[in-house]
């Protein structure tokens, strides 16, 4: 379903300095634990392995068989979650927790997951990673309809139509909001007897299924499984339903069953590299596609340095299918957070260097190859390549270990708008002189599908969800398409 384009803006009159924008932003973890008598410390554990997803806000909500107890807060999972008496509070023997990264706008309380909300067969708690492409058309009709919302979370308007299904039982309630809503979503609810987990039918966000001991654990990724000692069990289907509660648990298949979508993005960027996804490793993956990306753009180069973190697995690849060393030349601060004052301009101008350092003594005098994950609006880029030019890099060559982002994403990826990408807005050519590189190159789509494991030609490959690629669409754009461009769209997607 490709989308029109939306038109082309003069990159050298953009904000050249405003790297924070020039990344793809996570999107928001979920786990939940049934039946432990430590629910609640074990859902902080996980949601600290997830933190790699969102790091604006974290919630745990918990029940003790009596009572539901709540706990959000702005921030990281560990300034809040990892004292005593906040873990105290959250009594009861099963909890679900959510870690949060907001697509637009402030990031406030109100908005923080898990939801909760008393219904008529008592109290449900909901957390979501994914982004609804029909939200605000559900949002307004169910406004229209009398409904009082409390945020502006397309989760919220998930409870809504868990609230006012006819269905008698909550999970044919559950499952008929799922029936009304399009887009991508992992979603994990507490109920005072169950724990839900649903995948949207295409499976576009990735949830696993884990056993601690006897006791059921949902995922966003298996590293949370990892930390709490868990055994992964399996992954949830694409359009599965599955409903844990004393009796054992139970998996719904309500939808049409089709093939598998899910997000390409998870192998290429935003899954840690230590988890599984889908079965494969997502380190190994990603060692492949720097093998591809070396097969098909060869740099003759000295040295091989990635750049940090996310960069680092495609640029060992690279090395390893080149022959060519492999070295640290940037060094990455890990102790720089997001909310770092910077009130000048002549501050603002040193912001990348809050976050990596040229290493010179690995990068004077030397032909460099730089290897990044992605490229979304190239500032970031401009500012890594002036810095190996300052540390004395004789050239500075650019390798993406993914294909050119042209199309933006509305499935629970913070993509800018299209008319901001730089590749639907740049040749090739003229994207390596605005980030001053002596060459660039992409790695191909056919190359992300080989490092998969597949031939993107043969008709009976997997598919994934590759839009930002191709702009190709697997779900209807509802919002979209009854609004005036993306703005509209993007307003309720705050969940993910």
């Amino acid at each position: 379903m490709p989308i029109p384009d939306t038109g082309t803006i003069d990159y050298l009159s953009s904000a050249i300095d405003d790297t924070e924008g020039d990344v793809l932003r996570e999107k928001c973890g979920v786990f939940g634990v049934f039946g432990h008598r430590d629910a609640a410390a074990l859902t902080a554990l996980g949601l600290h392995a997830l933190q790699h997803r969102g790091q604006e806000a974290a919630g745990i909500v918990s029940f003790d068989g009596r009572h539901f107890h709540t706990e959000r807060r702005m921030g990281l999972v560990g300034d809040h979650f990892s004292r005593g008496s906040v873990i105290e509070r959250l009594a009861g023997d099963s909890a679900i927790g959510h870690c949060r990264y907001a697509t637009t706008g402030a990031t406030i309380l109100r908005n923080v997951q898990p939801l909760y909300a008393d219904l008529a067969g008592g109290g449900i708690a909901v957390c979501h990673n994914g982004n609804l492409t029909n939200a605000l058309t559900l949002r307004r009709r169910l406004i229209r309809e009398g409904a009082i919302c409390q945020s502006t979370s397309d989760t919220e308007v998930i409870l809504h139509l868990i609230a006012r299904s006819p269905k008698q039982k909550l999970v044919e309630r559950f499952i008929d909001a799922l029936q009304q809503i399009e887009g991508a979503y992992s979603l994990v609810a507490l109920s005072n007897k169950k724990l839900i987990g649903a995948r949207d039918p295409l499976g576009i966000r990735p949830l696993v299924l884990g056993d601690l001991n006897g006791t059921p654990i949902l995922a966003s990724e298996t590293c949370a499984l990892d930390i709490i000692g868990a055994r992964y069990v399996r992954d949830i289907g694409n359009g599965e339903v599955v409903v844990i509660s004393r009796d054992g648990i139970e998996s719904h298949r309500p939808f049409p069953q089709q093939a598998a979508r899910p997000c390409i993005f998870e192998y290429i960027y935003f899954a840690r590299p230590d988890s599984v996804v889908g079965g494969r490793s997502v380190y190994e993956v990603r060692k492949r596609m720097g093998q591809e990306l070396a097969h098909e753009s060869p740099a003759d180069c000295d040295v091989v340095v990635p750049v940090p973190d996310s960069g680092v697995p495609a640029a060992i690849g690279f090395a390893q299918a080149s022959g060519t060393p492999f070295e640290l030349g940037i060094i990455r601060n890990h102790y720089v957070g997001r909310t770092f004052i910077e009130p000048t301009q002549q501050i603002r101008a040193l912001g990348v260097k809050l976050k990596h350092n040229a290493n010179r003594s690995q990068v004077a005098g030397k032909r460099i190859v730089l290897i990044d994950d992605s490229l979304v609006r190239g500032t970031t880029s401009v500012k890594i390549v002036q810095m190996m030019r300052d540390a004395g890099a004789r050239e500075v060559h650019m390798r993406i270990a993914s294909p050119p982002i042209t199309h933006p994403d509305y499935y629970g990826i913070d993509t800018p708008e299209r008319d901001k990408l730089l590749a639907a807005n740049m040749n090739l050519d003229e994207m390596r002189a605005f980030i001053g590189a002596d060459s660039l190159a992409f790695l191909s789509v056919e190359g992300i599908y080989r490092a998969m494991g597949h031939n993107r030609r043969d008709p009976d490959h997997p598919q994934y969800t590759d839009h930002c690629f191709t702009g190709d669409y697997p779900t209807p754009l509802t919002d979209l398409a009854g609004s005036e461009g993306d703005h509209h769209l993007s307003l309720l997607a705050e969940t993910a």
